[in-house]
């Protein structure tokens, strides 16, 4: 997102500073984001139409961007392969960090056998 809107505009923001122009009315901001948002609804619907989930979770620091939880759902349905898009685009339970906890649940608890001495 940051290298389109450097390609686009010159200037060289963040993710989170493009989020907070367009929020505060800056039409490039507001341009790259819906250029965003159009790309990931295309890939999502590759998803939506082979797995044909019931919910999406998005993660990571683009899923703190609340635009894209309203337009997601309307840009995917062109994509899809259905007459109504059902699936839910929900942001993580547990911010931006989810996926680092899920990892670390993951991990194996250590057993007294496991430890060393």
């Amino acid at each position: 997102m940051a290298r389109d809107h450097q390609e686009r505009t010159g200037e060289r923001r963040t993710a989170a500073e493009i989020a907070q122009r367009s929020e505060a009315g800056d039409e490039a901001a507001t341009a790259t984001l819906e250029r965003h948002a159009e790309r990931l609804a295309r890939a999502l619907a590759v998803v939506v139409n082979i797995l044909d989930p019931q919910v999406i979770v998005l993660g990571g620091g683009l899923s703190n961007i609340g635009r894209l939880y309203r337009r997601l759902p309307e840009l995917l349905a062109p994509h899809v392969f259905s007459d109504a898009v059902s699936v839910r685009i929900v942001p993580p339970k547990h911010g931006d960090s989810s996926g680092v906890r899920g990892a670390a649940w993951l991990w194996p608890p250590a057993t007294a056998q496991s430890r060393p001495g």
